[in-house]
């Protein structure tokens, strides 16, 4: 084993022990549950933003997998509840409030990488029943060091921050994104400005 993998991690953040970041995660009650499935290869991931995400919500649940077992699915096609799959597509919605549904709300978010995620639908008929609700156009990411797809591609909790700020507009989500940008800091910081600025700055929100 090299020096790097025997450092300790964090049970919570799963980030390196001397770089925990727990005490930036908010723990925030929220009239909508969040549940988000996870690619299983993404779980290590250095930049795993959908466990920022569900830390950070006391209503959310982190599901690593690519099947959604039985138990799961049940509980998505249950008419009680108004489940809705954030994803972008032809039939997809603008998330928005929905005052006129006393059911209660789950938002269901799929991370991984593109491909990885199209792959976890595709898998799982349940949520190809879902309907399904997109975000708004024009939305930029804070990641500066990313290589997305496209300018409006977010992380899994910069788009469930979003998503949650449009359906309860009343409530303050900002601090679920402090240890996502902590994170970014702190790459940056590692990597120095001066090879920031050589190639990423052109990143920079609004660039």
């Amino acid at each position: 084993m090299d020096q790097t993998s025997r450092r300790k991690r964090c049970n919570d953040c799963l980030r390196p022990a001397d770089h925990c970041l727990c005490a930036s995660i908010p723990r925030l009650d929220c009239p909508v549950s969040v549940l988000v499935i996870q690619h299983p290869s993404e779980q290590h991931h250095a930049l795993n933003t959908a466990r920022f995400l569900s830390l950070g919500l006391n209503q959310a649940t982190l599901l690593i997998a690519e099947m959604v077992p039985e138990s799961v699915a049940a509980t998505l096609l249950d008419p009680e509840w108004r489940n809705e799959l954030l994803f972008p597509g032809n039939d997809a919605t603008v998330v928005e409030a929905a005052p006129q549904d006393s059911r209660p709300r789950r938002l269901i978010l799929l991370d991984g990488t593109w491909r990885k995620a199209r792959r976890i639908l595709h898998l799982n008929p349940v949520l190809l029943e879902l309907p399904r609700v997109t975000l708004p156009a024009g939305l930029r990411s804070r990641y500066r060091l990313r290589k997305a797809p496209t300018p409006d591609a977010l992380s899994t909790v910069e788009a469930g921050v979003a998503a949650l700020g449009l359906i309860e507009p009343q409530i303050d989500f900002a601090p679920l994104l402090r240890p996502f940008d902590l994170l970014i800091e702190g790459q940056i910081k590692a990597m120095g400005q001066s090879c920031y600025q050589r190639n990423y700055s052109s990143r920079q929100p609004g660039a």
